[in-house]
């Protein structure tokens, strides 16, 4: 159980790391932001690399999984940073996705 809390944490903090990779060069491209923010939005997204590197199983299996992750995390910045209240759609298929990363992740392999 341990296990799978860690790898929860580690999938959370990785979809929020790379989110404000994305949304920092978005401020500064689509809201006249400054361009310092390339810089910590650059340290973002290599935070976000390493991040996905710390899973012991296989690469594919991690990414796939993550994007399970990555959706529900999307959600959640669309309700607290922009301010945008989540549909009941957005909020299933965010279950959907989280349920399909758990089965990926979490399912007994022999490998």
């Amino acid at each position: 159980m341990i296990n799978e809390i860690k790898t929860i944490i580690i999938f959370f903090v990785t979809a929020v790391a790379e989110i404000v990779g994305c949304y920092l060069p978005y401020l500064w491209l689509k809201e006249g932001k400054s361009i310092w923010l390339l810089i910590p939005a650059a340290l973002s997204l290599a935070l976000f690399a390493w991040l996905l590197s710390l899973h012991p199983t296989a690469a594919g299996r991690v990414y796939a999984a993550y994007g399970g992750v990555y959706i529900s995390v999307a959600i959640l910045w669309l309700w607290a940073i922009d301010g945008i209240k989540p549909t009941l759609w957005d909020l299933i298929g965010a279950s959907v996705a989280l349920i399909g990363m758990a089965i990926i992740m979490f399912a007994p392999r022999n490998t």
